[in-house]
Order: C-alpha cells, then structure tokens, then sequence
C-alpha cells in the first residue's frame, strides 16, 4: 500500500465510460466510472481481454481504428475531454498528460539517441533553447533513476536495457509536468527486480509532483502495493470497486479471489498455484446475466438470468455479484 495522500481534487473523471469495437459496434467496455485525485493511484486489473487497455486508450484519446469511444464524462483537471479534435489532443499528450506502455524500445526511435528524444519535446512544449533542452534533460534522467546521466544522453535505445528505457519513457511522459500519467502494462515485460525498482520510481514521482496514477496490469499482485483504490475488470465490466487494502484482505468478487489466487501473493513458499477455468468471453459476446457465471465456483442458476448490477456496499465498495446483495 503505498504511503502517498492523495488531495479532494480531481484529476481525471471518467462517467459511463463506453467502448465499441467492429463493424457491429459490439460493446467492449461498458459503465466504467472512476476517478482519480491528484497525488492518487488508482489500479485497473484484469486478464487480457478485461477492456483494461481499451479504457486507458479511451484516457488518452487513442482509440485503435475501428474503435469508437463515449462516455457521459471524460475530463483531466476540468477540462472537459469529450469533442476535442486530434490537435486537441495532441496538445495535452506530453504535457498535461503522460503515458507509459510495455516494451519501451518500440516506443523509442532507434536512428537516435534517447537524450534527443527527451530533449526535442522540451524544445517545443517548453521554449527551451538547444542548450537548456539538454541540461533539463539531463535533469530528468537524473531524477528517474539513471545513473551517469550525462553519458545516457548521447546513447541509442539498443545501448540500454529494458529497465533503463522504461525509465527514460517515464522522464519523457512527466518531462511536461503532467496531471496524470497513465502506466499501462509498464513492467510486465521487466524482471522480477527491475519491476519493483520501476514501480517504487512510479511511487517516488507520484508523491514529489503529486500526479494522478492509472496503473494498469493483468497481475493483481503488482498493483497490490502500488495502488490507493482499485478497480477490477471482467468482460470490459467493472466487477469490484474499492480501497486496494480492502479489495485485497477481503476480495467481494468470486473473479478478484481468483486474481488474488493466481497471483501468488503471500511468503513466496509455494511451489505450485491455482489457475481459473475457462477462458474469458470475446468482447462484446452478449450474455443474459453474471459474465463470469461460467467460470465462477460459486454461480447459481439465478446468475444467468439477469444482467447484474454495480450495488454499492455500506463500507463504500461496490460490488456485482449477488453473492454481495
């Protein structure tokens, strides 16, 4: 659980959240609200195939083609996102906003060296002279981590590693002072150490510069130490919503205790894991009732007959199982 306070004030607001994919414009994420407050990290978790990326896309304003996004709100910091064109966009991308993805390396120009690639968007956003551009960027591979900074400046993406890139694409998604970074799958391909070297920077950074954090990933026992709040997705729907430390000690969702299990999260003695049955559903598949009913241990008849609803308990947490009611 991380130790940062997060303030009263909003930094993204996201209401009724829709996603539709395909020709048929099948519904890929329905009814996904949150909020995330300034100095706040709020986790999305679920297995590939949840709507987790379709939903930080949707953050971003980039939709794949064929993907169509709507919502009743979408706003970072008040200002309201829904309607703004591609230069809209691109004008909060890289300040306002920042976002950091898996595989760092194919989000880097490999024809040049990485100090550059720092260094031109705080030519154009910020004004900054040749000169200052670099001792800024200089600046800001020092405060993530990388060591001899200097020397990274003048070396090309394949002269790193995966955890050093990832932290030269986080210096370059808060080089503009972002309200919100969105971190979508940031370390699932680094090792073991390196992840949690990435995820203490993400804390660090958070709480120096009191950004809003969207962490995204489908191992609920990486978020479980990074995150304030958390929201669990199954099926592009949101099945648990609540403080992490709560959703953790005390999963209400048959689908979060069987994150929670897989996720191997205790004094790392066993040896051999649970895995959850099945496979999840293809986006926008219909289904008269609980989603998850297939697969879950505990589904009774009354699960298939009925969409089930998103019921909030009186700690606060909202739940859609019946099991809850």
């Amino acid at each position: 659980m991380t130790t940062a306070s997060a303030s009263d004030r909003p930094v993204l607001e996201v209401g009724n959240l829709r996603v539709s994919v395909g020709r048929g414009a099948a519904e890929a994420v329905r009814e996904v609200s949150f909020t995330v407050r300034a100095g706040q990290s709020v986790g999305l978790v679920g297995e590939s195939g949840s709507g987790k990326t379709l939903t930080c896309r949707a953050v971003l304003g980039l939709p794949a083609p064929g993907v169509e996004a709507a919502a009743d709100t979408l706003a970072l910091g008040g200002t309201d996102l829904l309607g703004l064109d591609g230069r809209g966009w691109q004008r909060l991308r890289g300040t306002r906003l920042g976002a950091v993805f898996q595989d760092p390396g194919s989000y880097l120009n490999p024809s040049l060296t990485v100090g550059r690639q720092l260094a031109e968007p705080l030519r154009v956003h910020g004004g900054l002279s040749r000169a200052d551009a670099r001792r800024r960027a200089v600046e800001l591979f020092d405060s993530v981590g990388l060591r001899d900074p200097d020397a990274v400046y003048d070396r090309y993406p394949h002269e790193l590693s995966g955890g050093m890139l990832q932290r030269v694409l986080i210096a370059v998604a808060v080089s503009g002072d972002p309200d919100l970074l969105v971190a979508d799958e940031a370390t699932t391909a680094l090792d073991t150490v390196v992840q949690a070297e990435v995820l203490d920077l993400l804390a660090r950074l958070r709480e120096e510069r009191g950004l809003g954090l969207l962490l995204v990933s489908h191992d609920l026992a990486v978020v479980a130490d990074a995150t304030d709040r958390l929201l669990v997705l199954y099926a592009g729907e949101v099945v648990e919503d609540g403080p992490t430390a709560s959703v953790v000690a005390a999963p209400a969702h048959p689908y979060t205790e069987a994150l929670l299990a897989v996720a191997g999260l205790g004094d790392g003695t066993r040896t051999r894991f649970p895995v959850i049955p099945g496979r999840p559903p293809a986006p926008g598949t219909p289904a008269p009732g609980c989603r998850f009913a297939p697969r879950c241990a505990y589904a009774a008849p009354e699960c298939t007959l009925a969409p089930i609803p998103l019921t909030t308990g009186p700690d606060g947490r909202k739940v859609r199982c019946l099991r809850s009611s």
